[in-house]
């Protein structure tokens, strides 16, 4: 009973509570606080009336017919890019974050030959006029994970899509893969594109390519547009890996294009001028277009497929062609020449070495054949003392770094002179008229090691040890006198 008693004693103070909570709440319920209360619910039921019927504009998409749809896409691409694609009637729309239509399963034809496969695309669409299919406004397109085949046919296929117009939109292209086949559709090499994008630049009111690319394992950037009026196409190419940029000018008003190029690598810059058509590829390059130190020339021919470079310069620089960094060093480290397609063939002709006025009359021969490269009959002289010619080589890669294998021969036209350059004690001067060994020369350590020593047709095997390892120094000066001292020591044990 006390139980049931204090309950409903609880129960009452709660209903006197609420009784008062509610007069005090009544009495302030005038006729001015019911008409804001009206007012705000307007607002709130205006925003809310609105946002339907916003939703309900954006998904009228979802009710197009899909065979009409897929058609009405098909028209719109290839009006604005001219480029017949072809996908199924499945077209997903999403209004989110923009209005889209996404497929699967697409190509690309041009004139009726499939150029492209693409796994997704993305078709962006402008918020106007949706209510009608017919006035549907194409914006950004993206396709993604899309493989583009390209051979000597369809070879311009990229640079011709800058000839539409973009300030509807961009184009966009994402992780894709462009294959470059030859006429019997084997695969010469693969450009994987990281991320390319076309569009308007509404500043200097032109079409612009940038693309974030990766060919062998090398990454680069590229950046072209083109000038229809003066039929000129310009290019910005990025090789970070090699520390090289390269700034082209193409001018394709005739049947033989020809374009300049401008070459900086490591802050030393070069000009080169080209021409070429689908039967060959002609160059020159200069290190300055006026006053030049360097100048090389060569032809690329692709019926049938091989290529000659020939180089006159007043002083040669080894550093810019062997160096640890320098371009064709990291080149042949990339292992892409060891192609058995390859048929190439290059000669520079130096009059002297940079900083090192005793080699003269450098004649640099060197080749790509069958996948292997060598630089056989390649020439220099010592001063009047001797003529060096190399053999047998073979230039490879091992763990990453550079190595130069091979045989050289050595006619000795001035032995005394040699010795008195030497500074040899006399009872040392033996007549020498040939020296032959084989070596193998580390361009990244910079280390050559001798073997099979002949002297006059004799072998020494005390020679074998002396110039087992020779290990060139940074300094010139310091070469010098490294290089006397080992030469004395190895003359010292042939003469006994």
């Amino acid at each position: 009973m006390k139980k049931s008693n204090f309950f409903f004693k609880n129960l009452n103070n709660i209903n006197r509570s609420i009784n008062i909570l509610l007069e005090k709440n009544l009495n302030k319920l005038n006729f001015e606080n019911l008409r804001n209360l009206l007012v705000n619910n307007k607002i709130i039921l205006t925003f809310v009336a609105l946002f339907v019927i916003l939703i309900s504009y954006l998904l009228l998409p979802t009710f197009y017919n899909q065979s009409d749809l897929s058609k009405g896409l098909k028209r719109e691409l290839m009006n604005k890019l001219n480029l017949n694609f072809s996908f199924s009637n499945n077209l997903n729309y999403n209004f989110f974050p923009r209005p889209h239509f996404v497929t699967t399963q697409a190509s690309i034809f041009v004139k009726d030959k499939e150029i492209s496969k693409i796994k997704k695309i993305k078709i962006f669409i402008s918020i106007k006029n949706l209510i009608s299919l017919k006035k549907i406004e194409l914006k950004d397109v993206i396709l993604e994970n899309a493989n583009f085949n390209i051979n000597k046919q369809n070879y311009n296929f990229f640079s011709k899509l800058l000839d539409n117009n973009f300030i509807f939109g961009d184009l966009k292209i994402k992780n894709s893969n462009i294959f470059f086949r030859d006429k019997n559709q084997e695969v010469l090499f693969i450009d994987k594109i990281i991320d390319m994008k076309y569009f308007f630049d509404n500043n200097e009111l032109k079409n612009i390519i940038i693309a974030n690319n990766e060919i062998f394992n090398i990454p680069h950037e590229i950046e072209i547009f083109k000038d229809k009026k003066q039929k000129k196409l310009y290019s910005k190419l990025k090789l970070n890996y090699f520390k090289l940029q390269i700034e082209s000018e193409l001018n394709y008003n005739d049947n033989l294009l020809k374009g300049k190029s401008d070459f900086i690598h490591n802050k030393i810059k070069s000009t080169a001028l080209y021409e070429f058509n689908k039967i060959f590829f002609k160059y020159k390059i200069f290190d300055k277009l006026d006053n030049r130190e360097f100048f090389y020339r060569g032809k690329l021919n692709f019926k049938p497929f091989y290529s000659t470079i020939e180089g006159e310069v007043e002083k040669i620089n080894l550093k810019h062609l062997f160096g640890q960094n320098a371009l064709i060093s990291q080149l042949l480290k990339t292992e892409l020449l060891n192609n058995r397609n390859i048929d190439f063939k290059l000669n520079i002709l130096a009059n002297y070495v940079l900083n090192n006025s005793v080699f003269k009359n450098i004649n640099i021969t060197s080749k790509i054949q069958e996948g292997l490269i060598d630089m056989d009959e390649t020439k220099f002289q010592w001063k009047d003392f001797a003529e060096f010619k190399l053999s047998d080589s073979l230039i490879y890669v091992k763990d990453g770094e550079l190595v130069l294998d091979g045989k050289i021969k050595i006619d000795i036209k001035k032995f005394k002179e040699i010795y008195k350059f030497l500074l040899t004690p006399k009872n040392y001067r033996n007549k020498i008229k040939q020296i032959d060994f084989n070596f193998t020369y580390n361009f990244d350590q910079k280390i050559a090691k001798l073997n099979d020593v002949k002297i006059d047709g004799n072998i020494n095997q005390n020679l074998d040890k002396i110039l087992n390892s020779v290990i060139l120094k940074e300094s010139v000066i310091q070469n010098k006198i490294y290089i006397k001292n080992l030469l004395n020591d190895a003359i010292k044990s042939y003469a006994g």
